[in-house]
């Protein structure tokens, strides 16, 4: 067989795949590369963008990662089912904390993040052609892995008006009646509404009368204000007949770059999505599954007294914006605030200008979906110092005049 010649392989063009074609690369891939260039110029950017835990775990789980990692025979496979002491924790924590009976075995199926299992689960549950009905503003992974999997997505609203909660009575018959699987996220990401188990029961109730399955992303239950408390979905009765709750260790622990949650629910659903990520992963590093299984065990009083310390930078920043003139509501729950800006002014541009002339980075709302044009994301997720300093920088720009000059 003849070689390629230098010349002939410098003009061979390897195409990706077709449905890669109108998938935008991620908004954070490429805005952290932006950031990146900044301070490596110096610039001391404000991090208010990536819901990203700046603190640490829970003591007991970084000696547990470091004792297990120590161990010389804790560095091959594991089983997709990871042990059954950390499903057994994840089962004990949502009897404790939700009142809720999850079988270990056939209700739980760990994920290395729940971002992955999200994605996975539309190749595992969707065909070509079938309809998912994905929130907007919301999480873009729903809308992503719908696509990707072949799938068709109907981005039905949340407003202010209706406090974030869909409208189902909205949504076109005809549109129901192709659908097969309803994206719910509550505490929301990115508007930071918060939903009651009279919600739960009548999406569930919907869910039933048209065939759907619900899933819930249930990634901020434990990040509260307030003495408020987030409710997961599997607490009504009934809802494993329809329903999986997706979970994570990712901010309830400080733990988001471990990889750590799992899928909890319906048992074919748990199934179908297991024999996918048989070949799809080779499960997780043992000291790290370890160490999660730890961490579900942390006190109560932990959480409580890290949730204080996010309080107390989500009153800062919620009160510096109120007191330059906007009304937006207070979070009740999850890492954001959610910042309506005037009538006419771009999201993205303002992040933009917001950027350049503060160094405080932001998200801008349309990432997340059209409704979200109009509005900021910023998160909570910088000490509360710097949380002080961006205050101080929105205020100098924005007192300035310079802000919204020129715009709508």
């Amino acid at each position: 067989m003849p070689h390629l010649s230098g010349s002939l392989r410098l003009h061979m063009k390897i195409n990706p795949a077709a449905r890669l074609t109108e998938l935008p690369l991620h908004f954070f891939a490429s805005y952290t590369d932006t950031l990146a260039k900044l301070e490596a110029q110096g610039i001391d950017v404000i991090h208010l963008d990536v819901g990203s835990p700046d603190l640490p775990p829970p003591d007991a789980v970084i000696r547990t990662l470091a004792e297990k990692a120590a161990e010389p025979h804790t560095h091959g496979y594991q089983s997709h089912r990871w042990t059954a002491s950390y499903r057994n924790a994840w089962s004990d924590f949502y009897r404790q904390r939700f009142a809720v009976n999850l079988d270990p075995d056939l209700n739980i199926l760990p994920l290395i993040g729940s971002k992955e299992g999200i994605f996975h689960l539309m190749l595992a549950m969707l065909n070509p052609e079938d309809v998912v009905l994905v929130p907007n503003p919301g999480y873009i992974t729903y809308l992503r892995g719908t696509q990707l999997a072949g799938g068709h997505p109907y981005q039905f609203v949340l407003d202010e008006k209706s406090w974030y909660l869909p409208d189902f009575a909205s949504i076109p018959s005809e549109i129901i009646s192709k659908a097969k699987i309803l994206w719910l996220n509550y505490p929301n990401n990115p508007t930071s509404a918060t939903a009651g188990l009279d919600f739960f029961a009548e999406a569930l109730d919907f869910a039933r009368k048209n065939n759907l399955l619900v899933c819930h992303d249930a990634a901020y239950t434990q990040i509260t204000y307030e003495n408020f408390k987030a409710h997961s979905l599997l607490e009504i009765a009934g809802a494993l007949e329809n329903a999986v709750e997706f979970n994570t260790l990712s901010k309830s622990h400080n733990m988001a770059g471990w990889r750590v949650g799992i899928l909890a629910g319906n048992a074919d659903v748990i199934q179908a999505l297991y024999k996918l990520k048989s070949s799809a992963d080779s499960g997780h590093f043992l000291p790290i599954i370890e160490a999660a299984t730890t961490a579900l065990a942390t006190p109560q009083e932990w959480l409580d007294q890290r949730n204080l310390i996010y309080q107390e930078r989500r009153d800062i920043l919620h009160a510096g914006l109120v007191k330059l003139g906007f009304n937006l509501p207070l979070p009740m729950a999850s890492l954001y605030i959610w910042w309506e800006l005037p009538d006419g002014i771009d999201a993205a541009s303002f992040t933009t200008d917001l950027l350049e002339n503060t160094h405080v980075s932001g998200t801008p709302g349309n990432v997340f979906g059209s409704q979200g044009e109009g509005y900021i994301r910023l998160s909570l997720t910088e000490s509360t110092q710097r949380i002080i300093d961006a205050v101080d920088r929105l205020t100098n720009w924005i007192n300035h005049g310079t802000a919204f000059s020129n715009r709508g």
